[in-house]
C-alpha cells in the first residue's frame, strides 16, 4: 500500500503516466504483425509440378498440356511421360492411378494471383517439405519461450527499461535481417531471435506500465494496451494486402522497432524495482521527475530518503534478500498461484494459436478472416474490462476460458458443410480467448509481488509459449482423426477455467511488494471468509425471561 500512496502523492494518473502508456503501446501495435505474420508470409498457394517438357510443346493449349502431364488434382507428382491419349478421352475422367508417376523434380508452379511471393514459393516448402512451414512458426514460438526465460530473470536483475530498450533494438535488427535471409535455415535463425525479443518487449512493457499506475487505473490501462494489439491485427491485414511480397512485408513490420529503440531512452525506470534492488537514491530522483511532469513539483521536492524509507520500510527490508525462481514454489500461496497460472497461460495460448494461425482452413478470403478475428477482440475485451472492474479478475478469467472451450467443443457437433456456423463458433471462441489473455496479463502482474514479478511473468510466458508450440502439433493429429484437434483445443480451456477458480481475487487491492505480503493477504482473506461462514450463536435467555 505504501508505494500506491507515493504514486498518489506525486500526481496519481497524471501526464507522466499517460505519456508512458502511449509510448509503451505503440510497439504493441506492431507486435501483432510479427506474431501472426506467417499467416501471410507463409501462406500456401495452389501449386502443381513444373513440367520439364513444357518448352517442347508450346503449340498445345496450356490446359491440354497440363492434362497430359499431371494427374487431375495432384499437387506433388507428375506423369513420367506425357499421356497423349488423355486428350482423346470423350469428356470423361479416366482412372489414371495405374499410370507411372514421379515426384516434382523440376520444382513447382504456383498461383501468384493473391501472394506474389512467400517463403513457401521462395524455398518450395510444399509436399514432402510442407512440415517445414510449421517448423518455422514453432522455432519463432520457441524463441519467445527462450526469451521469456532469459529476459524475465534479467529484468528483475538489471531493470525493466534497460531490457526493454535492448529488446526493441533486437526486434528491429533481427526482423530486418529476416527479410534479407538467403536461405530457409538463416531465416529460421533470425525468426528465433525475433521471437526472443518479442517476449522481452511484452514482459517489460506490461511490468513497466503496471508498476507506475495507481491501483484504480490498472485494469483500464491493461485493457487499453490490449486494444492496441487488437488494432495491430487490423493493421496487419491492411499492410499484408498492400504488400503481397513476403520480404517487403517482413521489412515493413520490422523497421518501426528501430524508432521505438530511439525514444525508449526517455522511458523512466520503475521506482518500485529500484527500491527492491536497494537503489533508493535513484528511485527518489525518478519520483521527483514524475512529480515535476505531473505538475506536483512542490510535493516532489518534499520527498527525501527518510520519507521514502518511512513509506517503504518493509519493501526495502525485503530488497536485502536474494530472490530466485525457487521463490515461485517456496511458499504455499505463491506455489498455488504459480501452478494455477501455468494451466491458465498454457491453455489460453494453446487454443488461441490453434485457431488464429490456421486462417487458410476457413473457406473465406484470408484478409477478411484476419479482420474478423481482430474485430471480435473489441467487444470481447470491452466486456472483459467491465467484468474485471465490477465483478472481479477470478470470475472473468474462469468464465472466459470455460466459454471459449465450450464454443470450440461445439464445433465437433456441427457438420462440415455448415461452414458459416463453424466459422462463427471459432470466431466466438477466439474472442473469449482474447478476453482471457486480456485478463491474465493484468491478473498475473497483480498476483505476483514486485520482488519476483518479472520472474513470475517469465514463467507464465514460458507456459504460454509451450502452448503455442504444441498447437501446430495437435493440428497434425487431424489427418488421422479430423475432430481430435477441436476436442483437445476445447477441453484444455474448460479444465483451466475450473482451475482458475482457486486463484485469489485482486480487485481493488494494491500491488503486493513482498512474498510475505502475498502469504499474509491470502491468510487474512481466508480468515474473513471463515468468520462470515460461522453462524451466529443464539443468545441464551436470562433466568427472568421466558421463551418467546
Amino acid at each position: 500500500m505504501a508505494f500506491a500512496s507515493l504514486l498518489e502523492h506525486v500526481g496519481g494518473m497524471g501526464r507522466f503516466q499517460v505519456a508512458s502508456v502511449l509510448l509503451l503501446a505503440l510497439p504493441i501495435l506492431m507486435m501483432a504483425s510479427h506474431n501472426l505474420l506467417q499467416n501471410f508470409t507463409a501462406a500456401t498457394s495452389e501449386h502443381r509440378c513444373r513440367l520439364h517438357w513444357e518448352a517442347n510443346a508450346t503449340s498445345l493449349d496450356p490446359q491440354d498440356l497440363l492434362k497430359v502431364s499431371v494427374p487431375q488434382g495432384e499437387r506433388c507428382r507428375r506423369f513420367v511421360t506425357p499421356q497423349w491419349w488423355l486428350l482423346e478421352a470423350n469428356g470423361s475422367s479416366p482412372n489414371t492411378s495405374w499410370l507411372e508417376t514421379e515426384p516434382c523434380r523440376d520444382g513447382w508452379t504456383y498461383d501468384r494471383s493473391v501472394f506474389t511471393s512467400t517463403i513457401i514459393t521462395e524455398w518450395d516448402l510444399v509436399c514432402s517439405s510442407r512440415s517445414l512451414k510449421q517448423l518455422a512458426q514453432s522455432l519463432y514460438m520457441t524463441g519467445i519461450l527462450v526469451g521469456g526465460i532469459i529476459f524475465g530473470g534479467l529484468s528483475d536483475r538489471f531493470g525493466r527499461r534497460s531490457l526493454l530498450t535492448w529488446c526493441y533494438l533486437q526486434m528491429g535488427t533481427m526482423g530486418t535481417c529476416s527479410s534479407f535471409a538467403p536461405t530457409f535455415t538463416v531465416y529460421c535463425l533470425f525468426r528465433f531471435l525475433t521471437g526472443m525479443a518479442f517476449s522481452g518487449i511484452l514482459l517489460n512493457s506490461v511490468s513497466l506500465s503496471l508498476e507506475w499506475m495507481p491501483t484504480r487505473t490498472r485494469a483500464l490501462v491493461g485493457t487499453f494496451m490490449g486494444y492496441w494489439y487488437t488494432i495491430g491485427q487490423f493493421l496487419l491485414a491492411g499492410v499484408a494486402y498492400a504488400i503481397p511480397d513476403w520480404r517487403w512485408l517482413q521489412l515493413t513490420v520490422s523497421l518501426p522497432f528501430l524508432c521505438f529503440f530511439l525514444y525508449s531512452w526517455w522511458l523512466t525506470e520503475s521506482a518500485r524495482w529500484l527500491v527492491m534492488v536497494g537503489k533508493s537514491h535513484q528511485a527518489l530522483k525518478e519520483l521527483q521527475k514524475v512529480a515535476r511532469i505531473n505538475g506536483k513539483k512542490e510535493e516532489g521536492e518534499k520527498l527525501n530518503i527518510e520519507v521514502l524509507r518511512s513509506y517503504m520500510q518493509k519493501e526495502m527490508a525485503s530488497s536485502r534478500s536474494h530472490h530466485t525462481v525457487v521463490d515461485l514454489v517456496r511458499t504455499p500461496v505463491v506455489r498455488r498461484i504459480s501452478c494455477c497460472l501455468c494451466f491458465v497461460w498454457f491453455s489460453t495460448s494453446f487454443a488461441y494459436y490453434g485457431l488464429a494461425m490456421d486462417l487458410q482452413n476457413f473457406d473465406f478470403n484470408i484478409y477478411v478472416i484476419q479482420l474478423v478475428f481482430g474485430a471480435v477482440d473489441i467487444p470481447a475485451k470491452l466486456v472483459s474490462i467491465l467484468t474485471i472492474t465490477f465483478v472481479g479478475r477470478r470470475f472473468t478469467q474462469s468464465f472466459a476460458l470455460i466459454l471459449a472451450g465450450l464454443a470450440i467443443l461445439a464445433n465437433v457437433l456441427v457438420p462440415r458443410d455448415l461452414r458459416t456456423l463453424r466459422t462463427a463458433l471459432a470466431v466466438f471462441g477466439k474472442g473469449c480467448l482474447a478476453a482471457s489473455f486480456n485478463c491474465v496479463f493484468l491478473y498475473t502482474g497483480e498476483l505476483y509481488p514486485t520482488v519476483i514479478r518479472q520472474t513470475g511473468m517469465g514463467l507464465a510466458n514460458t507456459m504460454a509459449r509451450l502452448g503455442s508450440i504444441t498447437a501446430p502439433l495437435v493440428k497434425m493429429a487431424g489427418e488421422v482423426f479430423p475432430t481430435l484437434p477441436f476436442i483437445i483445443y476445447g477441453a484444455a480451456p474448460v479444465v483451466s477455467g475450473l482451475v482458475a477458480i482457486f486463484l485469489p481475487e485482486t480487485r481493488d487491492t494494491a500491488l503486493p511488494e513482498t512474498v510475505e505480503e502475498v502469504e499474509g493477504r491470502t491468510k487474512t482473506q481466508k480468515d474473513e471468509a471463515r468468520h462470515l461462514q460461522v453462524p451466529l450463536q443464539p443468545t441464551q435467555p436470562s433466568s427472568t425471561t421466558g421463551p418467546c
